[in-house]
Parts: C-alpha cells; structure tokens; sequence
C-alpha cells in the first residue's frame, strides 16, 4: 500500500489550543510588522538626537607669528571670550621671526587636535610664497582656515616734526633727494613693507627699506625721527597721530575713513587705482575634523560680532568680516595673486 500524504499538524498556540496555518501566519505577520515600527521608531528617535558637541578637553594656543601688532591686539581681545565658551584655558602665544613663517609654520605642523589656532595675515599666508625662495609649509594645502576675521587699510604717517607736510611734499623731497629718505616696515614681506614698495613704483621715487620686527619698534623709532616714514594699519599709530607725534598724510583704502574725513586717499591724489589692504584671520592645522573647525568658527564669529568686540575693532579702524571657512580659504588664494604680482612688479626682496 501507498502512504497516504500528510496533512501539516496545526500549530500550537501557548495556551494548548489549535491554531490553523492561516492564523500561524498572520501571528508572524504582526509580530514583524511591530518589530518593524518599534525598529522605525528607534531610528528616528537616534536620527533625532543632537551630535555631542567637540569640546577641547585641554588648553588652547593661539599662536601670533609677529610681536608688537594689531594681529596681537586681536588675539588678547579674543582669547577670554574663547576661553570663557570652550571651558579651557586660552593662551597666546608670540612665536615671531622669518615674517610670520616660523608661527605660521608650527600651526601648519601641529597635531589637528584643535589645541593651536593661528592668527594669521598678509605675510605667511599670501605675501611670502612669492617673497621668498623657500617656504617651510604651504599655505594653501598645511593649513586649515576658520574665519577672516577684519580687513584694514594702512595709514602713511610722518614724524610730526618732519618738513614733509603732504603726501605730494613727500614725493617732491624723495625725488629731489633719491637716496636722503627712509622707511619702516612691521617686518620684511609684510602689507606694511609692500604697500610702501607699490607707492615707490607708483611715484617714482626711491625710499631706504628699513624693516622691524613688529610694529612698535618701528613706530618708536620713526617717533623719534631715525627714519621717515611708514605704512601702518591705524591701530599701530592712530593714538600718535592724536597725540601729536605722527603726522597723517593719506591713507591706502578705497576710501576715506569716517574719523579722518580730512584725510585723502592715495589713490584720490593722483595714483588712481592705488589701493592696499590689510587683514587678518583665524586658521588651524591642516586635515582637523570638521566638528573642530566648525565649533571655532561658530564660536569665533558669534565673538567678533559682538556689540563689545565689534565696536573695540571699529574704534580701531577695522572692517569685522568673520566669513566662512571656504570664503577665507578662496581669499588667501586670491591674495597670493594679487600680492605676488605686486612682488614681481616691484622687484621686493628679502633684504
């Protein structure tokens, strides 16, 4: 005889009971379905759920590769807001020398923990790469920027005893006698320095570079007339200017500036197209994570826009910017255009 075929056995409920393979499937049915939104549900929620916030866990340097400037003024009215909103000790650092390269080049090689920020101008970060030979670090690729944080232009000043009364006076007396005047520079490869080598070119005239290193010896020194003349942002020299010392004759901007209406620009007395900026930003070492960059930049802009920061930075004669960190990366390129084709024009070297 033939075995007859056999009909599945019904399923068992947990009860005892019968339960027809209809039923059996239905029961697994829901029981998906729920495991199914109560997974949906826990995705959401943890889609839901704030990323922890990066946080330095020890404290931070920012590192300021020149003495005595406006980029040290920035840096120590910053650093307590910053220390205030990460909860860790902020400390600036002067590391100056090589015109900004060798703290420009300690950030380029730091760890991309977060713990050293760079407060970065002109020289290191656009003037040098075509001033000099050789560059320790690239600034394009080794370092990461976070915000521009103010642009400025530059004041041309004049012992205030000196018989040069006017920006024309100046180029009458350096034409008339090429190798009597001098000048000063914050330091070699710095806006101070080049915008006084595009004004030569522009006039004609021939002035001795001296250069320093930082703003206040070279303030010091043309206050007391061992040289006679200088490029300098207002922050440098705006309190000699009133105080009697120094004598403005114009300034490098686009246009005049609202506390000195008086004073000219260069390019309105007889260089048209003449104009200089100087500026300064916050970077970091390069490949630091995004969390980082993005918790300076946030931080950085809510502090330089602040009623109490911003109105200190305006009464310096700055232009707060605090841009984004791919805004301030296009910028440092486009200044190492701009001012490599001064440096070519102007034959500058590294003295």
């Amino acid at each position: 005889m033939t075995d007859s075929p056999q009909r599945p056995s019904a399923a068992q409920s947990p009860m005892g009971l019968a339960l027809s393979p209809r039923a059996t499937l239905t029961g697994w049915r829901r029981r998906a379905l729920l495991a199914l939104a109560t997974a949906t549900l826990a995705g959401g929620a943890c889609a839901q759920a704030p990323a922890q916030e990066w946080a330095p866990t020890r404290p931070v340097r920012i590192i300021v590769p020149i003495v005595g400037s406006t980029n040290d003024v920035l840096a120590r009215l910053v650093a307590p807001k910053l220390q205030e909103a990460l909860g860790q000790p902020v400390i600036v650092d002067n590391r100056p020398g090589a015109g900004g390269n060798i703290g420009a080049d300690m950030v380029a090689k730091a760890p991309p923990d977060g713990l050293t920020l760079l407060v970065g101008y002109n020289g290191p970060l656009a003037i040098n790469v075509t001033l000099m030979d050789k560059m320790p670090y690239d600034p394009v690729k080794d370092l990461q920027p976070i915000t521009l944080a103010v642009k400025a232009p530059q004041y041309l000043v004049v012992n205030a005893k000196s018989d040069i009364k006017s920006l024309a006076d100046l180029v009458a007396k350096a034409k008339a006698h090429p190798d009597k005047y001098s000048y000063a520079s914050i330091a070699i490869g710095s806006a101070s320095h080049l915008t006084m080598e595009m004004f030569k070119l522009a006039a004609g005239i021939n002035l001795t570079h001296v250069p320093y290193k930082g703003s206040n010896l070279a303030v010091t020194d043309l206050i007391a007339g061992n040289v006679d003349a200088g490029f300098f942002v207002p922050g440098n020299v705006q309190q000699f200017v009133q105080q009697g010392k120094l004598r403005l004759l114009a300034s490098s901007g686009p246009k005049r500036f609202a506390s000195t209406p008086d004073v000219p620009t260069i390019a309105e007395s007889g260089y048209k197209g003449f104009e200089a900026t100087s500026w300064i930003g916050f970077l970091t070492a390069p490949n630091t994570p995004r969390p980082i960059v993005d918790r300076y930049h946030r931080e950085l802009v809510k502090i330089l826009t602040s009623p109490e920061i911003s109105q200190k930075l305006h009464d310096m004669e700055f232009e707060v910017v605090a841009d984004t960190p791919e805004q301030f990366s296009g910028w440092i390129k486009s200044e190492i255009v701009r001012w490599g084709q001064v440096i070519k024009a102007t034959g500058a070297k590294v003295d």
